[in-house]
């Protein structure tokens, strides 16, 4: 039997994470794992997962999965039956009758309006499409495959094939990208009225070909100052455009944030299958394998998949707490703060003010960031941290 983490939770919301790796092509940006040219992988691939699935010794009867997330990689390459199978083996095994959000990622002309009509067709009723850019030169760039009228088709396939909740995918701050680009762009895909778009300024990860291309000097990344004030503006139009922020880098129209999403930020229990693929119990964060080839060996020997397990300390999850909730517009629910660390927080939540007042919003419920305290998360929840 394949063996993950055990724990007794009390009731609670919890989502179900999939990963499937497979891509057309590896963008140079990507740290997240996926591979290319490894379509004849699928079959044994899916077996791999629906076996993982069933042999899962999570204890988990006290949640109530209301959320489902296929990610990757592209998983919109998978076809209809494939996903059939998943479904059908996370129906046996779990109760999804509570399941209100079921997403699915997809790439523009990766989705045939076919494939998106069986999606819905067996519950899936959210697509996260990763546009990146409206620009070929940036698309090409960043190794992206689609063009623009694959955009708007895919995005009008899943709209009839009777998708209410589509995300856009949007990535800014691009090395040669001017701002009036960034901007026509943001519009345009405003303009279609998708009910939630994430944007993300462009990282540099380490192990990326990105990361490469800057080490060589091939390529420079923009200044921090200018990612600085693109964020604000960013943010700016967005808001002022019903999009609301609730996160640092993702806006929904009122009632359409993603939920999957919000239970990673709040610290919520999470269930994940697949390779590389992350899960929680509320105790113990766990991964699995970061290799297709290992992920399916291990499971195909009787194996757990599993790679590295982390049991939370006290002042573990007390960093989540503040790490993931200055992230959000809701903050930091202070109830959450542990009676014996109160002193500690509070000293250093007194020290920043001193330095970042403008930048903190402080009620008698939470601590949160101004619009402006987002542009500088990262630095003011290392201050905070205990």
């Amino acid at each position: 039997m394949i063996k993950i983490p055990k724990v007794n939770s009390s009731m609670q919301p919890a989502g179900i994470y999939l990963h499937i790796p497979f891509c057309a092509v590896k963008c140079m940006y990507c740290d997240f794992y996926s591979i290319a040219d490894r379509e004849e992988s699928i079959p044994r691939f899916i077996k791999s997962l629906i076996t993982e699935i069933d042999k899962c010794s999570v204890n988990c009867s006290a949640w109530k999965f209301d959320t489902v997330f296929i990610g990757g990689g592209t998983p919109s390459l998978l076809g209809p039956l494939h996903v059939e199978s998943i479904l059908s083996a996370l129906q046996k095994k779990y109760d999804l009758s509570n399941v209100k959000e079921f997403t699915l990622e997809a790439n523009p002309g990766e989705a045939p309006k076919d494939r998106l009509k069986a999606f819905y067709s067996l519950g899936i009723n959210r697509i996260s499409m990763g546009v990146q850019s409206l620009q070929p030169d940036l698309l090409k760039f960043l190794t992206r495959i689609h063009t623009l009228d694959q955009v708007y088709n895919t995005y009008n396939y899943a709209r009839s094939a009777g998708f209410d909740n589509v995300n856009c995918d949007l990535i800014y701050s691009i090395p040669g990208q001017s701002w009036d680009v960034w901007e026509q762009d943001l519009n345009q895909v405003i303009n279609m009225a998708p009910d939630h778009i994430s944007a993300y300024t462009l990282t540099l990860e380490k192990g990326t070909d990105l990361f490469q291309m800057v080490k060589n000097g091939k390529v420079s990344m923009p200044k921090d100052d200018q990612t600085g004030d693109w964020f604000l503006k960013t943010h700016e139009i967005l808001d002022s455009n019903g999009y609301n922020t609730y996160e640092i880098s993702n806006f929904a129209r009122p009632g359409m944030e993603c939920q999957h999403n919000l239970h990673y930020w709040r610290i919520h229990p999470y269930l994940a299958f697949g390779p590389s693929a992350h899960g929680f119990d509320g105790i113990h964060r766990w991964n699995n394998a970061r290799s297709l080839d290992h992920y399916i060996q291990q499971i195909e020997s009787g194996k757990s998949p599993v790679s590295k397990t982390e049991t939370l300390t006290e002042i573990n999850h007390l960093n989540e707490i503040i790490g993931f909730g200055l992230r959000m517009r809701e903050g930091i629910d202070l109830g959450q703060i542990p009676e014996n660390y109160k002193n500690q927080f509070y000293q250093n939540l007194s020290r920043i003010k001193q330095k970042w007042n403008e930048c903190i919003i402080e009620t008698k419920m939470t601590v949160s960031l101004t619009g402006k305290g987002m542009a500088h998360c990262d630095t003011i929840t290392v201050e905070l941290m205990l």
